[in-house]
Order: structure tokens, then C-alpha cells, then sequence
């Protein structure tokens, strides 16, 4: 289905708190609206993966005075958010990985008082040490051309992060997009037109997808059958046994503005600046490079140990809103493998009224974000699986199907018990194994297991899983009165993640899983 980007985000539900960038069943929260303002600590809707700044954060509140307290956000889903003034008042500063999308939206960029940038990655491509040996390559002379040529000729796979949630995704994307049409400066509709072809074959070697690096690095190292990941330089230096490769055709590089907002007061956009001083004295710069990775800005500090100082072409960011969207459905709707998830509903007993409710908005308001050849199945349970629905977004006629989910939708009703691990074993077998898409499934339960199979039971049906179906993951929703520690075991097993909506809201965590699949 064709959408604009604004129309797809739902930027209050996309927020995620700080969790452990390498537990892959690490809880997602989607809170609310942060705490009130106190005094000298600024509160800063920041990327996720600025979670590592947290011992540099330290230092620079002992030199300043002043608290920095991340709220971890998509750089798109925080554009959106400030757009349309749901930062004010809120939020007393931008911290990014780039400003680039901002600069795209006049309705953003007009509550933006100053940026100044503390440091930067490149989009990068980590492959392991035999794959570059089998492929021949010369880390320091790869184009984005051999990538591909060693996609299609089944030598390469590669994970990299949702363009729709992830600058750094979306990053990723413009840079092959660039590389693959010959564009000589910012994309155009006709570059995008005339890379299309390649693109396709290029995102023929994506086998994992993920909403955040932190996940995306342990599902690849779960996994073990994937040769490389595209992401920062920072991330991917991260990361144990991998060898960094900055394709020398060029790539886009993410440049971490601290951002002062119009909003604020005087002495709010004060704190901001000494922050953002004191990022960038030498001290500080050198702390940043030796915890994160990331290269400085300050040309005095030589960036840390094992950072390729090599020079690179810098891409360009697309120049205009409607290339950007443009390319980004594009991606969503076309150039990547589709989607196909089992959706294991509780409609149990104690899901009768408002919980149920909740869930019906949820599931309708979520099918405005469905994309084109998606496969979407429905199995609501309570005692044992009630129903198994099965639709698909065709490109031909997408309103089809989605009125079909919404029709499925409201016509769940809520009687039974909790039958949470038969429930999950029927999904698991409902979708056998499927290399071609992003397989998951997402469970929404409300209370614990009272019915039919146990825990021990299903950790024994899935140990005699193949490994195809053993890399397909559960995200498990909390709700209701549901257990942390069960589902938190679910996600594990599986490779999953878990999502908080005891804390957030339901149709906020549908949301996030969104990037994931």
C-alpha cells in the first residue's frame, strides 16, 4: 500500500525507553509524556543508540552542572514530533544522529534555534573476516557495486535497521540508492527510477530487519547464517569479529547535532550550550572516540585506535521531502522482502470490555501501516486458538485485505481461558518455514498461561523445531495483568523482544514491532 512517510508514524507510541542494546528480550516500554522540567537537567529526545553516551554524559554534568537525560526516539518518529509541537513544553532538546530529515520539513526546522555537531559515524558494512576472504575482497577498495554483484550471486546476506524507524537505516538506503544510480549530487525521482532495478536485487541479500541496532547485533549473532551487517561504523565496531568496510564509492555519514529548541526558555537553551561546549573540548572528544567509536569533530583530537582515517566520499542527503518519501516507500513497498505475521491474540475471558476495546483500535488503527504484499493472520484464543484468518495486502487492490483484518478485528469477542503456549505452537506450525519474508509472530496476552500446553512443554516443542522455524522470533506484548517473567522467557527462547505496554500504551507497542518485520 502507497503512503507518505508523515501519515505511517505514530510518533508518541514510537518512544523507547534505555534497555540493554545486546538483550535480545529486553522490554521496550512506550511511555507517555516525560516527567516536569527540574531544574539542571535537560530532558533530550535522542537516538537509541546514543544509550552507549552514558559514562561521557557523566563527566560533562561534572563540568557543567547540568543533567542530561536521554529519551531514546527514531530520528524520523522525533522529527514528526516536533513538527507538529508535541516537544513543546516536553522536551528541552534534540539530540540525533543527523538533522538531515529535519532540514526537509519546514514545519520542524522552524522550532530549531541552533544545532552544533559533537561527532560523527559513517554508514558502514561489517562483514565477517571469511566472507571478505571468499568473496576476494580488499576492504579498502569496495564499491557498493561488489556488494551487490555478491548479493545476487548468493554470496552475501546482510541485516540492517528499518529506514522508516532508524536513521541509520534510512541512511543506509540513500547511500546504496546513490551509489547504485550514479548520482552526482542530491537523488532524484528519475536517480531512484533509474536504481530501482539494482535495488531490488540488493535488498534480495536482507535477512533480518530490526527497529534498533542493539537487537538487529543480537539477532545476527543468534542467527550465525548471516555474513554482514549494515549500520554506523560505531555500531559495527561494537561488535566482536567483524571487519568494517567503508565502501569507497561513497556513503552518508551521521554527525550528532545537540539541538536547541524554540520552545524553551533562555536559560534552558543556556544549559544546552554549555553541554554542547563541553561535548566538544578535547577532553570530551577524546572520552567520545575511545567509549563510542565515534570520530570527533575537534581536528586536534585524532580519532580512536582502529578508525580507518582514509578519505571518502561524502553522499548527499536527498534535497527535497518528496524524494525522501518517495524513496522510502519505495523500500517499504516494494524493494524488500515482504512481511508475514501470525498475530496471537488473547480474547480470553478477562479481556471482555474496555481491554478488548483497546485492542480493536489497536489492531485497526495499526492496518493504515501495512505494507504492500504483506501476509497478515489473526488467531485469537482463549481456551484453545479460536480462529485462524489469513490476509494479504495485494498491490493490485490493498483495500481488500485491509478492510477484511478490520472486519476480522471487530468481530473478536472475549470468553475462555489462557491458553498461551498451545496458542503458540499452532502459530509456529501455521507457518512452517518461509525464507523469502520477515517471518515473526506477536503475541498480545493479558494474563498468564491457564490452559492447555505449559512452558516446559512448548521450550520441548520448540527445541524439535527445524532451524528455519527456530529463527522465526515471538515478540510477546505486556498487558493487563500479563507475567513478565513468562513472556520475557518467550522472548528469549525465540530470539524476540519484549514490549511494555503495562507501562505505555497497546496501540504504541503494535506500533514499535512494527520495525521488526
Amino acid at each position: 500500500m502507497r503512503r507518505a512517510l508523515v501519515t505511517c508514524l505514530a510518533a508518541l507510541g514510537l518512544l523507547t525507553a534505555c534497555t540493554a542494546q545486546g538483550e535480545p528480550g529486553a522490554d521496550i516500554p512506550t511511555p507517555g509524556v516525560p516527567g516536569p522540567a527540574e531544574p539542571g537537567t535537560l530532558r533530550v529526545l535522542a537516538s537509541s543508540e546514543l544509550s552507549d553516551m552514558a559514562p561521557v554524559l557523566e563527566q560533562v554534568e561534572k563540568d557543567t552542572g547540568v543533567k542530561v537525560e536521554l529519551n531514546p526516539i527514531g530520528t524520523l518518529d522525533a522529527v514528526e514530533m516536533l513538527a507538529k509541537g508535541k516537544t513543546d513544553g516536553r522536551y528541552d532538546a534534540l539530540w540525533l544522529s543527523s538533522n538531515d530529515y529535519l532540514r526537509l520539513r519546514p514545519d520542524a526546522a522552524s522550532k530549531v534555534v541552533s544545532e552544533t555537531p559533537v561527532m560523527s559515524s559513517p554508514v558502514a558494512i561489517g562483514v565477517k573476516p571469511a566472507t571478505v576472504e571468499a568473496l576476494g575482497w580488499k576492504p579498502a577498495d569496495v564499491t557498493w557495486s561488489q556488494v551487490e554483484q555478491a548479493v545476487q550471486d548468493g554470496r552475501l546476506t546482510y541485516g540492517m535497521t528499518d529506514p522508516a524507524r532508524s536513521n541509520s537505516g534510512f541512511s543506509t538506503l540513500v547511500s546504496v540508492a546513490s551509489a547504485l544510480s550514479g548520482a552526482q549530487s542530491a537523488l532524484t525521482d528519475a536517480d531512484v527510477t533509474k536504481a530501482t532495478p539494482r535495488l531490488k536485487e540488493f535488498f534480495k541479500g536482507q535477512k533480518l530487519t530490526s527497529g534498533s541496532s542493539g537487537w538487529l547485533a543480537a539477532a545476527y549473532d543468534r542467527r550465525g547464517d548471516v555474513d554482514a551487517l549494515l549500520n554506523y561504523e560505531s555500531v559495527l565496531k561494537g561488535i566482536p569479529g567483524l571487519t568494517v568496510i567503508r565502501p569507497r564509492d561513497g556513503v552518508i555519514t551521521a554527525d550528532y547535532p545537540v539541538t536547541s529548541l524554540k520552545s524553551t526558555s533562555a536559560q534552558t537553551r543556556e544549559d544546552v550550550r554549555r553541554v554542547a561546549e563541553d561535548l566538544r573540548t578535547e577532553k570530551i572528544q577524546r572520552l567520545i572516540t575511545e567509549r563510542t567509536h565515534r570520530r570527533p569533530v575537534v581536528t586536534s583530537v585524532r580519532p580512536a585506535a582502529g578508525l580507518d582515517t582514509t578519505r571518502r566520499r561524502e553522499l548527499p542527503f536527498p534535497g527535497t521531502r518528496s524524494v525522501a518519501d518517495g524513496l522510502l516507500d519505495s523500500y517499504e513497498n516494494e524493494l524488500r522482502r515482504p512481511s508475514r505475521t501470525v498475530y496471537v491474540l488473547d480474547t480470553s475471558g478477562s479481556m471482555d470490555g474496555d481491554r478488548l476495546s483497546r485492542l480493536k483500535t489497536a489492531l485497526t488503527d495499526l492496518t493504515g501501516d501495512f505494507r504492500d504484499r504483506e501476509e497478515v493472520t489473526l488467531m485469537p484464543f482463549g481456551s484453545e486458538v479460536k480462529d485462524v484468518r489469513t490476509h494479504v495486502v495485494d498491490p493490485a487492490d490493498p483495500q481488500t485485505g485491509l478492510k477484511a483484518i478490520r472486519e476480522d478485528t471487530s468481530a473478536l469477542s472475549a470468553d475462555g481461558d489462557t491458553a498461551i503456549y498451545t496458542s503458540l505452537e499452532k502459530a509456529y506450525d501455521h507457518l512452517g518455514t518461509d525464507r523469502d519474508t520477515f517471518t515473526s509472530i506477536v503475541l498480545m496476552t493479558d494474563g498468564e498461561n491457564t490452559a492447555g500446553a505449559k512452558a516446559k512443554d512448548f521450550d520441548a516443542f520448540y527445541s524439535r523445531l527445524g532451524r528455519d522455524a527456530q529463527d522465526i522470533p515471538v515478540f510477546p506484548i505486556l498487558f493487563g495483568d500479563s507475567d513478565r517473567s513468562e513472556l520475557a522467557h518467550i522472548a528469549d527462547l525465540t530470539g524476540g523482544r519484549l514490549f511494555d505496554a503495562q507501562k505505555g500504551s497497546l496501540d504504541g507497542a503494535f506500533e514499535e514491532i512494527r520495525g521488526y518485520q
